[in-house]
């Protein structure tokens, strides 16, 4: 019998796919946020550095600091507090 890969990709073939002609913006990389600003979790399956889990996606949070190049994203589930180490490319500003 086969055992099933169980990778952090799995099931998620809807959820992390773009269409054939979308490209990357270098100004997604390159963009800064504050400290307590409202940011929505968008990931971009053609950057696999920083990627938070797929079961993130679409969650909004607060930013909470940076460690290196990334951001520390606090979010709610349920009732509890979650912090994600996520990179600017899978970020995006809520208005």
């Amino acid at each position: 019998m086969v055992k099933r890969s169980r990778g952090i990709r799995s099931k998620s073939r809807h959820i992390l796919r773009k269409k054939h002609r979308e490209t990357f913006p270098i100004t997604r990389a390159l963009q800064e946020f504050e400290i307590g600003e409202k940011v929505c979790i968008d990931v971009d399956p053609s950057m696999h550095k920083g990627m938070p889990h797929p079961r993130f996606q679409g969650y909004t949070g607060e930013v909470e600091g940076k460690q290196g190049d990334a951001y520390k994203v606090g979010i709610t589930v349920g009732k509890k507090h979650k912090t994600l180490l996520v990179l600017p490319e899978h970020l995006k500003k809520v208005m």
